[in-house]
């Protein structure tokens, strides 16, 4: 008997966002982003952890919930509530919803903050500065506009403070952070990130502030309750904690014994120096082992311009789902954005993009080719042999490294490029029915070759569902339904085997005399409709 193949483990993250406000399209994008790369893992028959939630503590949460009138925790689980409704709509499949104000993450912060206090590595001192609430940082004079507003929170004036707080000797890990990122150049991505750090560092490491006083919303140094600690100090810690089970007991050894270390955290650019600066320095003083890729995403814009509130020009989510689908949202802004760099939303190209790809090229071949096979093979799948096609055939030449190239896609989080090469076959696809055109062979009684050409295409669209399916799971499962298969993309049960990903990434698998559904249309063409209006 042969050992079975160890499981492959991998875990990935989203930030944990700060509950100031409900999520916005900039959240969503990074959470879809992060479900297409769980779902593929889960494809490949991988154990897959996702972790996403929500940063809770400090005090610009304190105030927001002052100026309502109601309790902080009472305004966090109002938020909480929304970005996890915003997933749900999203279709966003997570397995860990971490939250900083939950009791076992106080025990998870005060275990670390034991370790790293006994390396030595914190210590009180005086702090006198400029701080920002809305960034919980203390500013350099030199960053700050005129009349002492924050360079990000434009409208939000800084204020002096004066006061003892404990920090975190970050300086001393100035070399082994070189270090790491001379021995692990994958460490940041992408490239202009990575650049961004690396200019950071050299430039020279100061040590950081861990706590504040005045503070109440937060956990308590643990040997000085006068200082609460600083949020991302607190807030970080939360990825650790996410990875308890259930029964486990709070402990560091029991939350690092699976899925640590993290494979993947994905953020916004703007926290990027937290997670590839602080994050491994304070790992680093705790004895924990470093994630393996910290990959900073850029910015989106709307019709080329920045999104703000002032600008009038933000994208509700929910409406932008509610209006075209979530299968809809997600494909624009896996396929339309390269990932990484900065993106634009603009709702004329999104859709005139989603008409050509989903409802056009894609979704009138499945229809036309069930039509076809309805009108002549009874809506069965021919009976072909496989080596029928030789290796040069147009169809089957492109499908059989196919799954090749969009594995490495998917590895590199090169989601355009997934898209386009599975959007290759697609409307090669489309070209090769035209060009046979198999209602003019049928009429000529050549049976068998309407039989392979019909076949050929069938199987192209059934692999090309197969591996978008992370992408655009819905319309996914709706093709492979009307193909006779009982295979639902969202149920991580029927997919999550890794003897089905070896079978189904390849091109061959349509059985001959399988039954195919009545065909009918998997995605509606979509009129333009000004978001900002009405429904």
């Amino acid at each position: 008997m042969t050992n079975q193949p160890e499981t492959v483990k991998f875990a990935i993250t989203t930030p944990l966002y700060y509950v100031n406000a409900a999520p916005h399209i900039g959240s969503a994008y990074t959470t879809m982003v992060a479900d297409v790369v769980a779902r593929f893992h889960r494809l490949r028959g991988h154990s897959v952890l996702m972790i996403t939630g929500t940063d809770e503590h400090g005090q610009k949460i304190q105030r927001s919930a002052e100026k309502q009138g109601i309790a902080p925790q009472q305004h966090c689980d109002a938020i909480a509530a929304s970005f996890d409704a915003l997933w749900q709509k999203l279709n966003v499949q997570y397995d860990r919803f971490s939250r900083t104000t939950a009791s076992k993450h106080h025990a998870i912060v005060k275990e670390f903050f034991a370790r790293v206090q006994d390396n030595g590595d914190i210590y009180l001192a005086q702090q006198q500065g400029w701080y920002c609430v809305s960034c919980e940082e203390f500013k350099e004079e030199r960053e700050l506009l005129e009349g002492g507003y924050c360079p990000i929170h434009t409208n939000q004036k800084v204020e002096w403070r004066d006061e003892d707080n404990y920090f975190f000797r970050l300086s001393q890990y100035q070399e082994k952070l070189e270090q790491l990122y001379a021995e692990n150049p994958d460490f940041i991505q992408p490239e202009s990130r990575r650049n961004e750090v690396l200019s950071f560092v050299k430039r020279g490491l100061q040590d950081f502030s861990i706590s504040r006083i005045n503070v109440e919303w937060g956990f308590p140094i643990p040997h000085d309750p006068n200082h609460t600690i600083y949020v991302w100090f607190d807030a970080l810690l939360g990825y650790v904690t996410a990875l308890l089970d259930p029964e486990d007991a709070p402990t560091l050894e029991n939350a690092l014994k699976t899925y640590w270390p993290i494979d993947i955290h994905l953020i916004g650019k703007d926290i990027l120096r937290f997670h590839a600066v602080y994050w491994p320095a304070m790992l680093m003083s705790a004895g924990i082992s470093l994630p393996g890729k910290v990959f900073g995403h850029g910015f989106l814009t709307k019709n080329g311009r920045k999104m703000g509130k002032t600008l009038g020009n933000t994208i509700d989510p929910i409406a932008l789902i509610d209006r075209y689908g979530a299968d809809a949202v997600r494909y624009y802004f896996l396929k339309e954005i390269e990932f990484g760099q900065d993106g634009d939303f603009n709702e004329t190209r999104f859709i005139n993009t989603l008409n050509a790809d989903l409802a056009n090229d894609l979704g009138n071949l499945l229809n036309r080719s069930l039509g076809m096979t309805k009108k002549y093979c009874q809506s069965q799948v021919p009976e072909v042999r496989i080596s029928d096609f030789p290796n040069n055939h147009p169809l089957k030449s492109m499908g059989t490294d196919l799954s090749d190239r969009v594995i490495e896609g998917y590895e590199s989080l090169n989601f355009s490029r997934v898209c386009e090469e599975i959007f290759n076959l697609i409307r090669a696809c489309n070209k090769y029915i035209d060009e046979q055109a198999p209602w003019s062979l049928y009429k000529q009684k050549q049976q068998d070759e309407v039989e392979r050409v019909l076949y050929a295409v069938l199987e192209s669209i059934r692999l090309c569902a197969y591996l978008l399916s992370p992408i655009i799971p819905n319309l996914c499962s709706d093709i492979y339904q009307q193909l006779g298969f009982e295979l639902d993309f969202n149920n991580r049960t029927l997919i999550n085997q890794p003897e089905l990903f070896f079978k189904h990434s390849c091109w061959g698998v349509l059985a001959g005399g399988q039954t195919l559904n009545q065909p009918h249309p998997i995605f509606n063409k979509l009129e333009l409709r000004d978001l900002d209006s009405n429904p």
